[in-house]
């Protein structure tokens, strides 16, 4: 917490005081160029936060301290952008490319559990998954996912698990996430922080 603390207050010092230098004054010959550099700060920070272990959700909320409420429609689409992004290219990673990676990372109980996975019929992942857990709480797990990567989505130092980018990619291989299903969480689930600045 100490770290992620000191991340967020260096981004937002940082950013405080490049940001007259950075961005040009509002005017209309300089609209063409704030208009790139918005667009290219929102490519990137889509393209950041969908990769794991990446502190997406830090990096939005170190954006909304610094620009305010006038970024959270950004920020808010960058994030939704970024969760999505991770969770279809998790669906078109063959499962042999990704369990094989696994393995020559050393990781060798995750390659097999993404084999497992691929091998189990769709209708009977949510019970497979469920027996992978403890079973005093599995089966309660599995019946509340969408609550559960909600929560998840929004935990502090979630980085820890995977962040965003990670848990949209773990949602998708695991099968028990339909693609509307999951796009419904995250658009649910990110809105809290933006939308309250927003409102400030």
């Amino acid at each position: 917490m100490a770290l992620y603390t000191f991340l967020l207050l260096g981004g937002w010092i940082l950013g405080d005081a490049l940001q007259d230098v950075i961005i040009p004054e509002m005017r209309p010959m300089h609209e063409p160029m704030i208009h790139r550099i918005v667009m290219s700060a929102l490519i990137l920070f889509i393209l950041a936060a969908a990769i794991p272990f990446v502190p997406g959700a830090e990096i939005g909320f170190a954006l909304l301290l610094v620009f305010g409420g006038k970024a959270a429609p950004l920020v808010y689409g960058g994030m939704v952008g970024a969760l999505i992004l991770s969770y279809c290219i998790a669906r078109l990673v063959p499962a042999d490319s990704l369990g094989n990676f696994l393995r020559w990372l050393g990781l060798t109980k995750a390659a097999d559990l993404v084999f497992d996975i691929e091998e189990t019929e769709a209708q009977d992942r949510a019970m497979f998954v469920a027996r992978k857990l403890p079973k005093s709480f599995g089966e309660k797990l599995v019946r509340n996912r969408y609550i559960l990567l909600a929560m998840a989505i929004n935990l502090p130092g979630n980085t820890l698990l995977g962040g965003g980018g990670g848990l949209a990619f773990i949602a998708a291989r695991s099968g028990l996430f339909g693609f509307w299903s999951f796009t419904l969480v995250v658009l649910c689930s990110v809105a809290p922080v933006p939308l309250l600045f927003a409102l400030m």
